[in-house]
């Protein structure tokens, strides 16, 4: 066998399995096997790519494997990795400003239950939307509102999530749970204890994901949770126009902000996510073509 045929198979999660399962059955590379002894764990074209690499060699009646030693060493270095094909991604670490923005986005998130701190920073909130709430209809106010922060938190998520370094988390999740899957089906006992080693790393994998997602939706909140609370505050409080009673909707009719419309939801929450959902889908279409344009 060559010595660089091994190397771009073993790159390749399935055939690491297929390899795996033929030093097994063959009992350490010493026996022949035949097409017919691992077709239940093979697929034909495995099986022939084995043999057009020299992987395995016709010996006799049936095939055997050119070098298992140096096949069972490989499999073994790199199971010692933790993994059968694990490239090096560098953790996300947050800076001591996003941790500063989550801690303060916690604090304004009290304001939902603590009606002196949602006072606060809805009275600094109105020295700014004053002008706006002034000379627009709240169902306006509202929109404008969705469309701000649905343009912030897009921008937001797009530079600050490293895709490139997402989707390597992804791919090899996805290698996994297809391994384990393949192992599972066919019984592979020794394949399904290999991967229980990997679990750990695994599991880092996931909490390095979800910090490398979460991370721009700490910036997105420090936005999204006073606006929120504002109109909370706007509502709730009695602070509304004696002509801003509520919303003509399809079916409803005539609805006041603060009844519920969909299930316990009241009318004003409801046209909030209606309207940033819209308009986040029409602005990452939007983002979407300017990009491909600029290339």
């Amino acid at each position: 066998m060559p010595v660089d045929q091994l190397e771009p198979l073993l790159a390749d999660p399935a055939m690491q399995d297929a390899l795996a399962v033929l030093l097994d059955r063959s009992d350490g590379g010493t026996e022949e096997l035949e097409w017919t002894d691992v077709s239940d764990a093979l697929s034909s074209e495995q099986w022939g790519r084995l043999i057009e690499q020299e992987v395995l060699v016709s010996s006799g009646a049936g095939f055997t494997l050119a070098d298992p030693e140096r096949v069972r060493e490989k499999l073994a270095a790199r199971d010692e990795d933790g993994s059968l094909d694990r490239a090096d991604i560098e953790t996300e670490r947050w800076s001591s400003l996003d941790k500063a923005a989550g801690a303060f986005a916690l604090a304004l998130f009290a304001g939902y239950w603590s009606p002196r701190l949602r006072d606060v920073v809805a009275s600094v909130e109105s020295v700014v939307l004053g002008p706006l709430t002034d000379s627009l209809p709240f169902h306006i106010v509202i929109l404008v509102l969705a469309v701000v922060t649905g343009l912030y938190s897009t921008v937001l998520q797009s530079r600050l999530t490293d895709h490139e370094k997402l989707e390597q988390y992804r791919r090899r999740l996805s290698e996994f749970q297809e391994r384990k899957r393949a192992a599972t089906e066919r019984g592979d006992d020794a394949a399904l204890e290999r991967m229980q080693d990997q679990q750990q790393a695994i599991v880092r994998d996931q909490i390095a994901m979800f910090k490398l997602q979460f991370r721009p939706t700490v910036w997105v909140m420090l936005l999204t949770i006073p606006v929120f609370l504002w109109l909370r505050w706007k509502v709730n409080g009695g602070h509304l126009g004696a002509d801003e009673t509520g919303l003509v909707v399809p079916i409803a009719g005539a609805v006041s902000w603060q009844e519920s419309l969909v299930g316990p939801m009241p009318t004003w929450i409801v046209w909030y996510f209606l309207a940033s959902m819209a308009s986040r889908q029409l602005i990452r279409k939007t983002l979407d073509c300017w990009t491909e344009r600029s290339r």
